[in-house]
């Protein structure tokens, strides 16, 4: 790692099918350590079951409020300044259950890499209602 000032580029924001909007700040290449991304899910929605296969995650909470589930722990409620600890391959998932944005910073070790992302979110029973 070289040092560095990374300035987070708004208009680099992308939505992924997990159910929220990122912009990642650190990446791999910048840090061999870890990364960092700022995810933002929007007010009534919560992100997809998922777990990342050997990478340790942890959320740190900014602005809005939200449930979080993690591992067999029963839903929690997080707000700013709160720190969800999500270990390698425990299953996670985020509602905004505010009235605006919830923002929270993805911190990865290692690095996140795409492979290591799971989806295992259940279909639903009755597909029509989830439109």
């Amino acid at each position: 790692m070289n040092e560095a000032i990374k300035h987070m580029q708004p208009d680099e924001e992308f939505f992924i099918a997990e159910g929220c909007h990122i912009i990642e700040l650190v990446q791999a290449k910048d840090d061999q350590l870890l990364s960092i991304a700022r995810a933002r899910v929007e007010p009534g929605m919560t992100t997809r079951w998922h777990r990342l296969a050997g990478t340790a995650e942890r959320y740190v909470i900014l602005a809005g409020c939200g449930s979080v589930e993690v591992g067999s722990l029963p839903p929690q409620v997080v707000c700013p300044g709160d720190v969800v600890l999500i270990p390698p391959s425990c299953r996670q998932r985020i509602s905004n259950t505010g009235e605006k944005d919830l923002l929270f910073l993805a911190i990865c070790t290692p690095p996140f890499r795409p492979a290591s992302y799971e989806d295992i979110e259940e279909p639903s029973a009755f597909p029509e209602l989830s439109k």
